[in-house]
């Protein structure tokens, strides 16, 4: 069993996680997956590199992990063959193990992950015709107790270091095939041919998977800037989307430190039911957070603010909500999408979704005012991987069953 205590919660109103590091590795190597080049040259030279050595070498390292994808320094070829046993004695390349993977019948995946000291989450992959998403988490559990959603119900157990949320679009790259083929040798002019990938199926990510990146905000900025890094995996920060719930006092700084699209998980438009469905809102008001959308940096109606709205029946979702709706956005100003989203059950919910009849007329009167409201096709939900959906295996298998699936998988590598 993982030795990481849960983290201390404060309250349900404004749970704010204290921080709590990884359980250090026994054999004292440090993982470079989540390292920045210059914190990688500083530990090179901290383990003994001459300055222009440690340069090199972190510049060497970062193109192998973040452009190539590998995972064993043996691999980095244009490394002298003395170098790479010297890295590998004190440093090893991370990536969260995958315990289970679940294939949706409409082409959704998930993944049930572990933490290198034992703890579980998950990642899920959303294939359309003219794009892939990766569903990103941020933390182990969650700390919002929002009522609808199932992630909601488990404790948080510690905020996902930056490898461990950059590690989860590499373990997608791996599984899509999406590295780079053939040989990368800074030394020698490589043949053109050689170098393909085998087509972009992983085009966008969105942290909405498990926790609130803003809770995390120091991991989650790291990891997205050496996804965005052109150097690193080099996806652009408009394919990016950060969903929060409303963490009014981080917003600005994600816009100017990270300067992903924004994602609001609104779910009301009056205080009581906001209060009820989404807690933090006793905390942050819905008229504090609509001002803190209008403040965000880089909002425009070329950059639109997307809101979520969880359609529960009798809660949310009537006319009289819909023109609510409206009202508050052009109160504001803001450059607009509304996401409608069809409750997706889990068992001991407390609310039904609201009807399809119901929903197209709630669309409709947000459409007729001028602003976007389409209505998002459920994805995943036979395999629990939907939009509130996410909540570990871990705690439907028991632990031997999940090293039982952890060791047969390990087996089946090693016997490739």
């Amino acid at each position: 069993m993982a030795d990481t205590a849960l983290m201390p919660i404060p309250g349900q109103i404004d749970p704010v996680p204290v921080a709590r590091d990884i359980t250090p590795r026994e054999d004292g190597r440090i993982d470079v997956i989540g390292l920045s080049m210059q914190r990688l040259s500083e530990l090179f030279g901290e383990a003994g590199l001459d300055k222009k050595q440690a340069r090199l070498r972190s510049k060497q390292v970062f193109h192998w992990l973040y452009h190539r994808g590998v995972t064993d320094f043996a691999a980095m070829t244009d490394i002298s063959k003395a170098m790479r046993p010297w890295m590998a004695e004190r440093f090893v390349i991370g990536r969260p193990a995958i315990i289970e993977s679940q294939h949706s019948s409409d082409g959704t995946r998930k993944w049930l992950l572990r933490t290198a000291d034992g703890h579980d989450f998950e990642m899920v992959f959303i294939p359309d015709a003219d794009r892939g998403t990766l569903c990103v988490s941020s933390q182990v559990g969650c700390t919002l107790n929002c009522r609808f959603c199932h992630t909601g119900t488990m404790r948080l157990v510690r905020n996902l270091t930056a490898g461990e949320i950059v590690g989860q679009v590499m373990l997608a790259r791996d599984a899509l095939g999406e590295w780079p083929k053939g040989k990368m040798d800074f030394a020698e002019v490589e043949d053109e041919a050689e170098y393909t990938a085998d087509g972009r199926l992983l085009t966008n990510i969105v942290m909405m998977g498990m926790g609130e990146p803003l809770y995390n905000f120091d991991n989650v900025r790291d990891a997205l800037k050496l996804v965005m890094d052109g150097d690193g995996l080099a996806l652009s920060k408009r394919r990016i989307t950060l969903s929060t719930s409303g963490v009014v006092p981080m917003m600005a700084r994600c816009g100017e430190e990270i300067g992903t699209n924004l994602a609001v998980s609104l779910h009301a438009v009056t205080k009581d039911v906001r209060d009820e469905i989404v807690p933090i809102n006793r905390k942050y008001g819905i008229e504090e957070l609509l001002q803190a959308c209008a403040d965000y940096p880089g909002a425009s109606n070329a950059r639109r603010i997307t809101f979520e709205y969880v359609m529960l029946k009798d809660k949310n979702d009537s006319d009289e909500d819909a023109h609510e709706l409206v009202r508050l956005l052009k109160k504001y100003n803001l450059p607009a999408k509304v996401n409608l989203i069809p409750f997706n059950p889990w068992p001991g919910a407390p609310y039904d979704c609201s009807s399809p009849e119901r929903i197209r007329s709630f669309s409709t009167i947000v459409f007729e005012a001028g602003i976007s409201a389409p209505v998002r096709t459920p994805r995943g939900r036979d395999i629990d991987a939907a939009c509130g959906q996410l909540k570990t295996a871990a705690e439907k298998k028991s632990r031997a069953e999940l090293d039982r699936l952890a060791a047969e998988k390990q087996a089946a590598l090693e016997a490739e």
